[in-house]
Formats: C-alpha cells, sequence, structure tokens
C-alpha cells in the first residue's frame, strides 16, 4: 500500500490551494467537481487573456450566464487571475464558434481596433442571404473569418470559396486568417485588418 502523498509545487507544476464553498463543488457523472463559474475563475489564474477569452465564450455559449460569472469573481476579488477575469470578461460572447476565434477578436481587441460584430449575416440589396461572417465592421464592409482545419474538406473548401465570390460580388472586403496567421503572426493580422478598415 502506498503512503498518502501531498501535491507539491515542483519545477513542473505549480500547485495553488483555493477554499472552496459548497456550492463551488456540482457532481458530473457521479464525481465532484467544481462548479463552471468556479472552473473559469481558477483558469483566470493562469491561462493569459487570449485563451480565456476562448475559455469564457465558451462557458457562458454553454454552463453559465454573464451574471453567475460575475458573481464568483465579486466572491473572489483580489488573487491571481482577478485583474485577467476582468479585463476578459466584458469583451466575452457566447456568439463566438470557435476557441480560435475567440483568440482572433483578442488579437483585435488588444490592438485597439473597433469591436467587430459577431456572427454577422450578409444580405444582398433584396434580402437574400449571401453568407455569415465570423467577424464584421458592416460600416466598411469588412468581413474576417478564421479558417480551421475543417476549411480543407474539400465540401467546405468549394463551399467557403463560392460564399467569398458572392459576398466579395456584393462589394464586402474578406480577410480569411488561420491558426498560423493568428498565432504566429498577429501584428500582421492586426495591420491587414487595419488597413482593411481604413
Amino acid at each position: 500500500m502506498a503512503a498518502a502523498g501531498r501535491a507539491e509545487s515542483r519545477r513542473d507544476r505549480r500547485i495553488h490551494r483555493v477554499a472552496l464553498e459548497d456550492d463551488e463543488v456540482v457532481n458530473r457523472e457521479g464525481l465532484p467537481v467544481t462548479a463552471p463559474a468556479r472552473t473559469w475563475r481558477d483558469l483566470a489564474g493562469v491561462l493569459q487573456p487570449a485563451a480565456l477569452l476562448a475559455v469564457t465564450d465558451q462557458v457562458l455559449a454553454r454552463w453559465c450566464t454573464r451574471a453567475d460569472l460575475e458573481r464568483q469573481l465579486a466572491r473572489r476579488p483580489t488573487g491571481r487571475g482577478c485583474a485577467r477575469a476582468q479585463e476578459v470578461l466584458p469583451v466575452a460572447d457566447p456568439r463566438a464558434e470557435s476557441p480560435m476565434e475567440s483568440v482572433l477578436r483578442w488579437v483585435v481587441q488588444e490592438a485597439g481596433l473597433p469591436a467587430p460584430q459577431l456572427q454577422y449575416v450578409v444580405r444582398d440589396g433584396a434580402g437574400g442571404f449571401l453568407g455569415r461572417a465570423d467577424l464584421a465592421w458592416p460600416e466598411q464592409r469588412l468581413l474576417v473569418e478564421f479558417d480551421g482545419d475543417v476549411h480543407r474538406e474539400r465540401d467546405v473548401f468549394v463551399s467557403d470559396t463560392r460564399r467569398q465570390n458572392r459576398l466579395v460580388g456584393a462589394g464586402w472586403t474578406v480577410l480569411r486568417f488561420t491558426s498560423s496567421d493568428v498565432l504566429g503572426r498577429p501584428d500582421e493580422v492586426v495591420a491587414e485588418i487595419r488597413r482593411a478598415l481604413r
């Protein structure tokens, strides 16, 4: 029988202990886990802002309301991740459809660009549907898309190309970025969006 161990911080991991209230624990498939709002608050202490925004968008879309997260932040208004959570929460939006779309939005936010509209539906002059874009600046007729791996599949690629042609034909500028762009050259992504917004 192994002796009881104690989790300790080491070079390859860091342990943080914060007390749990009874209402911060829920059962999932018979196991006790932290409630979504509490998990979000804990993640604020270890994730960078872009990743935290991606988590926050998904939490708001599936498990919590903004008020739930605000209450959790009010419960622990200081300590690890507090400032980060306060910075990210106002930007969060449950309409984001992928984590990398959220990361792209954070890059835009950090650059001081105007906030885009999310999941913007574009229609032609007769009201016909032309497409829906991840991020949009309608006054400048600019659409920005994040293309994940699914966009490499043949059917999706063909559909994307046809949709882009319709949008460009209707007078919209369409910029498309991949994770290599967003993570590897964010300054260039910002510069391209900034030029298009002019």
